[in-house]
């Protein structure tokens, strides 16, 4: 079956972006029917996220989620198969400057906007960068996704495999693609607030850059209406790491939020954010 529908797949990556956001614009709307599982994960985190906003208006929200979500999705395929012209066509670079700017250790901070992936590749392809990533179940599966990481890039590591090699590769002058705010669960991390609900944090961004020395410049990407995506590079952060965890997460989730609220609908609501609880507190899901 995977290779069935990786083949599907394959057939579609040389459509318009147009195109291809339209499929998976259609995909995400019956993903929303028929995924009750997300649906779920979705709701609870936008109601934690944004008590304020009306039932109705979040509703909306995670409907448009779930379209953004599966739109990244489609629009993979370019990444796994498109050539490397196409890829800088679909992605287009903004704020460069503040990469150049930052000296030879980076690490750029990219949350999980659904063109996440998208930049990732379109930044490797005219410079060297390394990263991190999880193996999946799916033997098939697994190594699609990793060829397509590594068509123009050596430099990756499973998350199985730790850290060590990819702070070798930053000391090295490697920039390193880091996504460190999803919930990894309680080791590694600390609780700080995410839009006021206590969100398990990892430490992983002020420590690498710690202990590498490297300046860490923000990268958000932006998925636009009709198909293609735009990564931001933002100003390297100053006096950054401060020494205290919990002051760098606060830092990190602050910063994230304020992208949120630009573009609610592209940040990664399926997933479960606040699954780990501090000791004692009933969990959400």
């Amino acid at each position: 079956m995977t290779r069935l529908i990786l083949g599907l797949l394959w057939l579609i990556h040389g459509l318009p972006l147009r195109a291809l956001a339209a499929i998976g614009n259609a995909i995400g709307s019956l993903a929303y029917r028929l995924v009750p599982e997300r649906r779920k994960v979705t709701r609870i985190n936008l109601e934690k996220c944004f008590p304020q906003m009306p039932a109705d208006q979040r509703e909306r929200l995670a409907r448009a989620s779930f379209r953004a979500f599966c739109r990244g999705v489609i629009d993979r395929t370019v990444l796994w198969w498109g050539s490397a012209e196409r890829i800088r066509e679909m992605v287009r670079l903004e704020g460069v400057e503040h990469l150049e700017a930052a000296g030879a250790r980076v690490v750029i901070f990219a949350p999980h906007f659904t063109g996440v992936e998208a930049a990732g590749v379109r930044v490797s392809i005219d410079r060297k960068l390394c990263s991190l990533y999880s193996h999946q179940k799916n033997a098939v599966l697994d190594g699609v996704l990793l060829r397509s990481r590594t068509r123009f890039r050596d430099n990756v590591v499973s998350r199985q495999q730790g850290l060590r090699r990819a702070l070798k590769w930053i000391k090295e002058g490697i920039a390193f693609y880091y996504l460190p705010d999803l919930d990894f669960g309680p080791n590694g991390s600390v609780f700080a607030p995410f839009f006021g609900v206590a969100a398990a944090t990892a430490r992983g961004l002020p420590y690498i850059a710690r202990i590498t020395g490297a300046r860490v410049v923000p990268c958000i990407t932006r998925m636009l209406p009709e198909g293609g995506y735009v990564a931001r590079f933002y100003p390297a952060w100053q006096d950054y790491p401060t020494g205290d965890d919990e002051e760098d997460a606060r830092r990190m989730n602050a910063f994230l939020e304020a992208r949120v609220l630009e573009m609610p609908e592209q940040y990664h609501w399926l997933h479960k954010r606040f699954k780990t609880r501090p000791q004692g507190e009933a969990g959400f899901y």
